[in-house]
């Protein structure tokens, strides 16, 4: 149901007669972009389908209000990332990150990263990752999305302002203190391992 060929004025139309079919049909088409931007933007500890289904019924719910000034899947991906937002305001932040935290192989790329030039050796991309992604998970819900958006997955300040609602000054300062936020965490940390 995903292809290029999926009418969805059509099938709209038949889902506000209340067809349950093109209903289901149109969750299928959807379920690929949400499933992906709640992959990208919260935890794995999240349970993602609950959080899919959390969106759609909000989908189905606020269908009246779409007026098609933009495109459908923009309109869903808008609600799709406001209630990552909202499920990253709602758990409880985390307390303090300690270096005790990382994983042997997260504690030897921190290691490496801090005494050596060179780039960090390619077995050891995976245990960086971990490492980048558990230290964006201690900011704020609005400032992990947009370095997640700007700097990991590479949109443009455009892109950003369109999915988020922001105007593109606000991504542009939003981006600039949670950069200054994550650095002030590694240092932070940092300093733990020499104490």
């Amino acid at each position: 149901m995903a292809d290029e060929t999926f009418d969805i004025a059509a099938c709209l139309g038949r889902v506000r007669q209340r067809d349950q079919i093109a209903a289901r049909e149109l969750v299928e088409h959807l379920y690929p972009l949400v499933i992906r931007i709640v992959r990208s933007h919260l935890p794995r500890r999240v349970a993602e389908e609950d959080l899919a289904q959390e969106i759609f019924l909000k989908m189905f719910t606020r269908l009246d209000q779409y007026k098609g000034a933009v495109a459908f899947t923009h309109w869903v991906s808008r609600i799709a990332v406001t209630t990552c937002i909202d499920q990253l305001r709602a758990q409880k932040r985390r307390p303090e990150f300690r270096w005790a935290d990382l994983s042997e192989q997260e504690a030897e790329v921190l290691d490496s990263v801090l005494t050596s030039e060179g780039d960090v050796a390619a077995n050891d991309a995976l245990a960086a990752h971990e490492l980048v992604y558990k230290l964006l998970g201690q900011l704020k819900p609005e400032d992990r999305l947009v370095l997640q958006l700007l700097d990991l997955e590479q949109h443009s300040v455009a892109e950003i302002s369109g999915i988020t609602g922001w105007n593109q000054s606000l991504v542009k300062v939003r981006a600039f203190r949670a950069r200054g936020k994550l650095k002030k965490l590694f240092e932070e940390l940092q300093r733990k391992e020499r104490i």
